[in-house]
C-alpha cells in the first residue's frame, strides 16, 4: 500500500473510532445531542407500535380472543345480588353503558373523540376514533357522565377528561393528557391523573432515560377547571420511597417508570378507618414498580407506602373496616389463572380475603381490571381481558355474571375488553333521570333478550 493510501486509511479509521467513542460518551453521559436522538428514538418506537396495529383496532389490546360463547347475563341471583344498575365501559367504542341485572341496556353515553378534540388539546394528532375509548366513567346524579378518554395506539395515551350530559352532548372538556382513572371529592371536585413526556433529566436519577413519562396528580373544579397539579414522579424521587424506583424500575418500560393507574380520594371516614392519613389524601397505585402510596396533595409529600404480595395491580380501594381491596393482575401465578382479587390489612399486609374466579373459568387479566366492595358485602369484579363482570358474595358464591355481548372478527372470535364497572344505586340519582331509567327498565322487561 502506498504511503498516501495508508495515511488516508488510518485517517478514516481514526475518524470512525472518534465517532464511535463519541457515540458511546453521548449515550453514557447523556450529553448533547443525546436528547435529540432519544426523542427521535421514542417517536420512532411509537410510530412502529402504531404501524403494527393501524390496520385494525382488533390488533390492539382493546380486543381479545373470546373465551366464552355466552353473551350478556349468564348468572343472576337477584336475591343475593346488590340491587342497582351497573355502569361499564368497553373497548369497542368511546361508550359507557348502564345495564340492569338481566343485561338490558337502559342508557348509554357515546361521543367519538373526533367530535371533542380541538386545537387546545395536548394531543395534537389524535388517533382514529376506532383506537380511542373511555377508560373510566363516573355517573353523576343528574345523568351526566364524566369520562376519561385514552388511546390504545399512542404514547402518551392519555387524551382527556370530558363531561357529557344524558344525551351525550359535551358540557365541558379538559384536554390535558388525562389517563386511567378519576375520583370525586365530597364537594364535587375531580381528582385525576395526567402524564407528559419530560426531556429534562430527573434530578438524582440519571438511570431514568429522557424523555420519560412524568405522572401528575391533578384536581379539577366541578366544571373542569384545573385547580392544582402535582408531579407524582418528583414527589416519589424526593421521598424515602425513591429506593423502590432505584431498585425496581422495569427494564421493559423504563421511560414509563411509574405507570400510575389508580387514584382514590380519602374521605374523613376512609382516613379514620385506615388509622393513618387524613381526609383529602389520595391513594395511588404505581403499577410498574408495584408500589402503593398515600400522598398529601397540599404538602406534596408521600405519607405512607407499601409493596404487597401483588404483581402489576390495579384499583386499590379503602374499605369501611380499614382494609384495602385490590385487583392483583399477575400475582396468583397459577396456570391459566394469573389474576385474583384480594383484601389486605395495610397495618401488617395480611391477606384477609381473596378470590381467584370460578373453577371452570378463573380470573385472567394481565392488564386493566377493577374490584368494588358493594354495600351488602359482595364484590363486583371487572375482568377486563375476559370481557367479563362478576359479583361474588363474601363466601365466594357467584351471584351475577355478565359477558360483554359485543363481538367482531372472523366468526365473531374477538371480544372487546371491559375496562371498569360500578354498581349504581338508583336512590343516588335525581328523580328526573331515575324516571327515564325506570321507563327503560319497564320496556326492557317486555323484551326477551338484552339490547
Amino acid at each position: 500500500m502506498k504511503p498516501a493510501h495508508l495515511a488516508n486509511a488510518l485517517f478514516v479509521l481514526a475518524l470512525v473510532f472518534l465517532v464511535f467513542s463519541g457515540g458511546i460518551a453521548v449515550s453514557l453521559f447523556k450529553v448533547w445531542p443525546y436528547p435529540i436522538f432519544a426523542n427521535a428514538y421514542q417517536a420512532a418506537q411509537s410510530e412502529l407500535a402504531q404501524s403494527r396495529t393501524a390496520a385494525s383496532p382488533l390488533k390492539t389490546d382493546l380486543w381479545r380472543s373470546a373465551r366464552f360463547s355466552a353473551r350478556g347475563t349468564t348468572v343472576a341471583d337477584t336475591a343475593k345480588m346488590q340491587p342497582g344498575y351497573t355502569l361499564y365501559t368497553s373497548g369497542d367504542a368511546s361508550v359507557a353503558r348502564l345495564i340492569d341485572a338481566q343485561g338490558h341496556v337502559l342508557h348509554k353515553w357515546q361521543r367519538p373523540f373526533s367530535q371533542i378534540w380541538d386545537d387546545s388539546a395536548a394531543v395534537k394528532n389524535p388517533q382514529a376514533d376506532d383506537f380511542i375509548y373511555m377508560r373510566r366513567a363516573r355517573l353523576l346524579p343528574n345523568g351526566h357522565l364524566l369520562a376519561v378518554y385514552i388511546s390504545a395506539n399512542d404514547t402518551p395515551w392519555g387524551y382527556g377528561l370530558v363531561e357529557l350530559d344524558a344525551d351525550s352532548n359535551v358540557v365541558w372538556k379538559y384536554l390535558s393528557q388525562v389517563h386511567h382513572d378519576l375520583d370525586l371529592t365530597n364537594d364535587g371536585r375531580i381528582v385525576t391523573l395526567t402524564h407528559a413526556f419530560n426531556d429534562k433529566p430527573l434530578a438524582g436519577f440519571d438511570f431514568v432515560p429522557t424523555p420519560y413519562l412524568e405522572d401528575f396528580l391533578v384536581t379539577l373544579s366541578p366544571d373542569g377547571k384545573e385547580l392544582s397539579k402535582v408531579s407524582i414522579t418528583k414527589m416519589l424521587a424526593q421521598s424515602p420511597y425513591a429506593t423502590v424506583l432505584r431498585r425496581a424500575m422495569p427494564w421493559f418500560a423504563n421511560f414509563d417508570a411509574l405507570h400510575v393507574n389508580t387514584v382514590d380520594w380519602l374521605s374523613a371516614a376512609d382516613a379514620k378507618a385506615l388509622g393513618f392519613g387524613k381526609a383529602g389524601d389520595v391513594l395511588l397505585m404505581l403499577r410498574n414498580i408495584n408500589l402503593l402510596i398515600l400522598v398529601d396533595p397540599d404538602t406534596k409529600r408521600i405519607v405512607w407506602g407499601t409493596r404487597g404480595d401483588w404483581l402489576d395491580p390495579h384499583d386499590p380501594q379503602v374499605l369501611a373496616n380499614g382494609h384495602i381491596l385490590i385487583f392483583d393482575n399477575l400475582g396468583e401465578m397459577a396456570p391459566n389463572n394469573p389474576s385474583r382479587v384480594y383484601e389486605f390489612d395495610p397495618k401488617d399486609d395480611r391477606i384477609t380475603w381473596s378470590y381467584t374466579g370460578p373453577a371452570k373459568a378463573p380470573l385472567a387479566s394481565p392488564i386493566r381490571s377493577t374490584a368494588e366492595r358493594l354495600a351488602n358485602g359482595n364484590t363486583l369484579i371487572t375482568e377486563s381481558d375476559g370481557g367479563r363482570l362478576l359479583e361474588v358474595t363474601p363466601d365466594k358464591a357467584l351471584v351475577w355474571e355478565y359477558i360483554n355481548p359485543i363481538r367482531a372478527g372472523k366468526n365473531d372470535h374477538m371480544i372487546p375488553v371491559v375496562s371498569g364497572a360500578r354498581r349504581i344505586d338508583p336512590a343516588t340519582l335525581d328523580p328526573a333521570f331515575r324516571a327515564t331509567l325506570s321507563a327503560a327498565e319497564d320496556k326492557a322487561r317486555q323484551s326477551k333478550a338484552p339490547q
